[in-house]
């Protein structure tokens, strides 16, 4: 097991002073990576480019860190498979969330998440999952397994809404599913939800995005959402991404409007040699928390 490396780079006697309103999870896991592997390393490059971060956000005007922000041991991946892991991500998140933090899950590949969904669930059973990526992850199977990364979105829209933006890569097998989904959708409101990358940098105003969604929502950024000009260091990249101000365009609206009650960042992939991907994660998970912590609505945490 690894040891513990603070996120920020303060030191522990610092944050013991502070209670912790958020936790980070390291999941070093990448077993069902099917491209490029090296996710298990991602946890660890963002963490360690948090510690040559400024802690003060200009856009903010104030140090997010100050929300209180805890770095938990990297979870101990298991051989026994993805969906034996995932069981173990289920039980890690539940324990922060039973403790009245928010989970903050850094993967790791994108399999994962679907443990953290499996937590909040049983805290918030109305639920929805915001999810930025470049693929639908829609697959029932990928390699033999239904709990390959492919197969996350599928997985979570079985448990609740989930609305994806960003998508750019796809299966003709995703794709009918996904149009099946939204002929069905229209009395009720569609589970599942797409927006694809041309659409959203033309601009999807807020609140037609904010319809997919109940009012507690956890968000899933895969990396690869952005475009790798920028994010080069992911397991699958795709052309035609999403930049750096549209994601946070969507992020700050989404923790404005919504109770997002946990949140991963996940498919980091680093390549030696340039950092510059590590440090634009670690800032993402930063501003997110920032975010968070100035929407007056987890002042009723409960």
């Amino acid at each position: 097991m690894e040891g513990i490396l603070n996120f920020g780079g303060l030191p522990g006697e610092v944050l013991e002073r502070r209670p912790a309103t958020y936790s980070i999870l390291p999941v070093p896991y990448d077993l069902t990576a099917s491209y490029a592997s090296g996710m298990r390393n991602g946890p660890r490059a963002i963490i360690e480019a948090s510690t040559h971060m400024e802690l003060y956000d200009e856009e903010l005007g104030c140090e997010p860190i100050d929300a209180g922000v805890e770095t938990l041991p990297f979870l101990e991946p298991t051989a026994l498979g993805p969906e034996e892991m995932i069981k173990r991500v289920r039980a890690a998140a539940a324990s922060i969330v039973v403790s009245g933090r928010i989970p903050v899950l850094l993967g790791g590949e994108h399999s994962v998440t679907l443990g953290l969904v499996q937590a909040l669930l049983d805290k918030y059973p109305g639920l929805s999952v915001l999810h930025l990526d470049a693929h639908a992850d829609m697959r029932d199977t990928y390699q033999d397994s239904p709990f390959n990364h492919a197969c996350v979105a599928r997985r979570i829209s079985e448990l609740c809404p989930i609305v994806q933006l960003g998508v750019r890569s796809l299966s003709i097998e995703e794709a009918e599913f996904l149009k099946a989904a939204g002929r069905r959708g229209k009395k009720p409101a569609p589970r599942i939800k797409t927006y694809y990358a041309p659409e959203v940098l033309k601009g999807v105003p807020w609140g037609r995005i904010a319809g997919g969604l109940t009012d507690e929502v956890c968000v899933t950024v895969d990396l690869d959402v952005f475009d790798p000009s920028i994010m080069p260091a992911t397991g699958t990249p795709e052309p035609g991404g999403l930049g750096w101000y549209d994601v946070l365009g969507i992020l700050r609206a989404a923790m404005r409007s919504k109770r997002v009650v946990g949140f991963d960042v996940v498919e980091l992939c680093p390549l030696p040699g340039n950092v510059a991907p590590d440090f634009l994660a670690s800032k993402l998970v930063y501003k997110m928390i920032g975010y968070m912590s100035l929407n007056k609505s987890f002042s009723k945490r409960g």
